[in-house]
């Protein structure tokens, strides 16, 4: 009996000992009972009011690309995707707490500032140029992105910027290039069409030599059609900014403020690599807003009358 008393006294003891060693070595032992601590949520970033129509419907109407892979698209399921619209998205969740508190309406090159000016849309994230000429029209926020001119041409092609008089150049119809053809390549025939995927058809079926675009846009489309390449050069590297009404200072301070906020979380680079190949994304790193990448407006010059 004496032997079993023993027994029991050491079992008890070793679950003790057990318990004990659970509770306070949680590491090595069971979990243990006490609540882990919580996480703290970033920081709201202090932004300025938003505009009494914006924060009173309680989501935003934004004017969005939707033929201009990689940054204003329709995706396989139906649904807007793209840099300029996930920035839209982030606009959402800053001022709501919810990337779904967004209309998105698709506008063209030649549409997008019509149809800011219709009050259809409060902005417009639609890889808008800044141009003195525009810039009458309308207030630009500060830059959001920066992109470059280049040509896009048959692999055949040994076309260049020097070599264009004679040859057809097509862009989109408004786009600042279409201008600048007209101003510095006067021995040029220009072809303007509405979008820029009737643009890359005009130079696939011969009615063009050379497509002028951004190089956000034609890169991708030389990475997805073997027949087409981009040329060496490089030209227009002027900043992209989010098209608001004349006279919105509330509007301006807000967006403005956000970006601002944007910037210098680096979000700009996750949207960034969100939207591109990674094998691209290296060339493309000088093109968005960072912490010690700043851009600006090239502003007091018209670019479409330099010709260099």
């Amino acid at each position: 009996m004496r032997r079993i008393t023993i027994a029991v006294a050491a079992l008890l003891l070793g679950a003790m000992v057990f318990t004990a060693f659970g509770v306070a070595s949680p590491a090595g032992g069971p979990a243990s009972t006490t609540a882990p601590p919580k996480k703290k949520k970033p920081a709201k970033p202090k932004l300025p009011a938003l505009p009494s129509q914006v924060k009173n419907r309680k989501h935003w109407e934004i004017g969005v690309k939707c033929d201009f892979p990689p940054f204003g698209f329709i995706d396989v399921r139906g649904n807007n995707d793209g840099y300029d619209v996930q920035v839209a998205r982030r606009f959402a969740q800053l001022a709501f707490g919810s990337t779904k508190k967004v209309n998105f309406t698709c506008v063209t090159t030649p549409s997008r500032i019509p149809t800011l000016m219709s009050g259809r849309v409060d902005i417009i994230v639609s890889t808008l140029t800044w141009t003195a000429a525009r810039a009458q029209q309308i207030d630009f926020s500060i830059p959001y992105y920066s992109a470059t001119g280049r040509l896009l041409v048959p692999n055949s092609s040994t076309l260049t910027t020097g070599g264009l008089a004679g040859k057809t150049v097509v862009t989109t119809r408004g786009a600042l290039y279409a201008t600048w053809t007209r101003n510095c390549f006067k021995d040029t025939k220009l072809l303007e069409v509405d979008s820029p995927a009737l643009a890359v058809s005009a130079v696939k079926d011969g009615r063009a030599d050379t497509f002028m675009f951004d190089d956000a846009f034609l890169l991708g489309v030389a990475t997805q059609d073997r027949d087409l390449k981009l040329t060496r050069d490089k030209f227009l590297n002027v900043p992209w900014g989010i098209g608001i009404r004349k006279g919105e200072t509330n509007m301006v301070n807000w967006v403005n403020a956000a970006i601002r906020y944007m910037k210098k979380q680096d979000e700009f680079v996750k949207i960034l690599r969100a939207n591109a190949p990674a094998r691209l994304v290296p060339d493309f790193l000088d093109n968005v807003p960072r912490p010690k990448n700043t851009f600006a407006y090239p502003v007091g010059k018209d670019v479409t009358t330099i010709c260099s």
